[in-house]
């Protein structure tokens, strides 16, 4: 009988073996091939979860920090609107309590036509002539129609009672009167006219609006206007009657830019180079509130002219 020898070199041929020997060897082999797809794919699968699952697990991390990053910057944000709002609110409710410093008493000064003196010989009083009662105050109504020169000024004025919280005077009349743009007052140095003088009724919000010019400087005072403030219009009848008489201060800054650059305000550019408000006889005892609270804040051009406004204080 003749004896099969084995050789295990490599490069030996499997065949010329028995057919169950043939079927082992594949059995085997299959088996081994199983094992190492089935490590492969765990393998494979394990690196495709570990990375996918990495990458999915850093996004969805990234993605709810900047959702939780968002949503702070939200609530940050509704939180800052919130507090803005709220402080806007206080500081404004704040404002509307505490803001209004009470205007001093003044002198009506030596042409107020209120009926408390005389000119020319006779009491002057405006304050009971027919169509007193107007806003626009630049023309004359009694004897003459003339219209005063000068840079308009549309001033708003509002009237506040100190005695409870600077709420609104609703129904108060303010007699307004000042001074053209070469320093005469209507009925005194400028007999024939009585423009720039008016009276006006609050409304609901405590505001009178008066549309005039701005009044020049003359010889030894601040430019000013002077008001006086009556409980009713009815009661604006005589000087006598006035709860508060007092004046406003025209700014600085918009004197100096009026008076060298228009030709109706000649006069007024030395007179107020001459003078300031520590000078002047009226300002000049005045606290810095008070002279805060007695200049109108204003804007406007020359061409366009000026919006004037100012609170005017005092117990209702």
């Amino acid at each position: 009988m003749k004896q099969v020898i084995k050789d295990t070199l490599p490069s030996e041929p499997t065949h010329g073996h028995s057919l169950a020997e043939d079927f082992a060897r594949i059995e085997a082999q299959m088996l081994r091939r199983r094992r190492a797809l089935a490590w492969l794919g765990s393998s494979a699968g394990a690196f495709l979860v570990g990375g996918c699952g990495g990458g999915g697990s850093s996004s969805g991390a990234a993605t709810t920090a900047a959702t939780s990053a968002a949503t702070s910057t939200t609530a940050a944000t509704t939180s800052a609107s919130a507090s803005s709002t709220s402080s806007s609110t206080d500081t404004s409710s704040s404002a509307s309590s505490t803001s209004c410093v009470a205007d001093p008493q003044e002198t009506a000064g030596p042409y107020p036509a209120d009926g408390t003196n005389t000119s020319s010989g006779s009491t002057s009083d405006i304050l009971t002539a027919s169509g007193i009662v107007r806003s626009d105050i630049r023309s004359s109504f009694i004897s003459s129609t003339n219209v005063a020169e000068g840079v308009k000024v549309t001033l708003t004025l509002t009237l506040a009672n100190t005695g409870a919280n600077c709420a609104a005077l609703a129904g108060y009349a303010v007699y307004l009167w000042h001074c053209d743009a070469v320093g005469n007052y209507s009925l005194y140095s400028a007999p024939a006219e009585s423009y720039l003088r008016g009276v006006q009724v609050s409304n609901s919000a405590g505001q009178v609006t008066f549309v005039t010019i701005f009044p020049g400087c003359y010889s030894g005072r601040w430019p000013h206007m002077h008001l006086e403030v009556f409980k009713t219009q009815a009661a604006a009848t005589s000087g006598k009657n006035a709860v508060l008489t007092t004046q406003l201060a025209m700014p600085s800054a918009v004197c100096s830019a009026i008076y060298p650059y228009v030709s109706t305000y000649t006069r007024s550019v030395s007179n107020f180079a001459a003078i300031s408000i520590s000078t002047d006889n009226v300002f000049s005892d005045n606290t810095s509130a008070q002279i805060a609270a007695m200049t109108p804040t204003m804007a406007g051009t020359i061409a366009d002219g000026y919006t004037a406004t100012a609170t005017i204080a005092l117990a209702g």
